[in-house]
């Protein structure tokens, strides 16, 4: 008995938790007109895709998803230079190491508030501001993901690698015939906060880019509820665009996620 009441209790915190979701892609396919109709319906009498293709025809989500998509492109030339760093720090000695990994730790608790304007004079510096890759590259690298791919490389034999290094394989094919394919699942998780993080990239994108043409979905976004006074349709398929990709991308990569945080944490 008592484990029927738990099952429904969770069955139904689940419903309540998810329940915005539904609501938002259902709302994005009502007429203007039914989305501010009191009391409000769940299911469209009159469905339209009309709100997606304004989106993508006058107000310029195309570009913005483009620029968001190069963004994410970037991001993965971060994902291999994380894993490089986690290897070197999972299986090389050298003078200094601890202190240095330290040092990378300790970036994860210093608010990203404080480091804001040193970024932007740097970017700016090296002539970098209003482009995408100066959008990019603040978040290009954290300590989070060199610690989380430092922690599952640890696990892979050593004994293994010393057998390549004896077959006269060179360190760097070491790493992307060997290491590389052993880390898929720390792999797919940190591609997954690599894709979420670009995707949701919003503060860098205000900072760095002055021109509009260089802004994210995320920006995108807070200037379209800016701009349209009453049109929830319209801000709910804005809002879908920008949900739904990520859903997508978590569960095709879930297995992935759940097995890379397990093993990460053995060593």
């Amino acid at each position: 008995m008592l484990t029927i009441l738990i099952g429904a209790a969770l069955a139904i915190g689940a419903v309540i938790t998810a329940f915005p979701f539904p609501w938002m892609l259902l709302s994005s396919v009502k007429p203007q007109s039914e989305s501010i109709d009191y009391p409000p319906t769940l299911l469209p009498q009159d469905p339209t895709f009309e709100y997606y293709i304004r989106l993508f025809t006058e107000l310029d989500f195309g570009r913005y998803l483009a620029n968001t998509l190069i963004v994410v492109l970037i991001g993965g030339v971060g994902l291999l230079l994380m894993a490089m760093a986690g290897y070197a720090f999972a299986k090389f000695d050298f003078r200094g190491k601890s202190g240095l990994f330290f040092l990378v730790l300790s970036t994860m608790m210093i608010p990203v508030q404080v480091t804001m304007i040193p970024t932007y004079l740097i970017l700016n510096g090296m002539k970098l501001t209003n482009t995408l890759v100066g959008i990019a590259l603040p978040t290009l690298v954290s300590g989070f993901g060199i610690f989380l791919f430092r922690q599952f490389m640890s696990t892979i034999p050593t004994e293994l690698l010393e057998a390549a290094r004896l077959d006269g394989a060179r360190e760097f094919r070491i790493f992307l015939t060997i290491v590389l394919p052993i880390s898929k699942p720390i792999l797919a998780v940190q591609a997954v906060l690599v894709f979420i993080g670009g995707w949701n990239s919003f503060l860098f994108p205000l900072i760095v880019a002055s021109d509009q043409k260089l802004y994210t979905l995320s920006v995108g976004l807070a200037l379209l509820n800016e701009q349209i006074a009453v049109n929830p349709s319209l801000q709910m398929a804005a809002a879908s665009v920008m949900v739904v990709p990520i859903l997508i991308v978590f569960i095709v990569f879930q297995r992935y996620i759940v097995q890379g945080f397990a093993l990460s944490g053995l060593k």
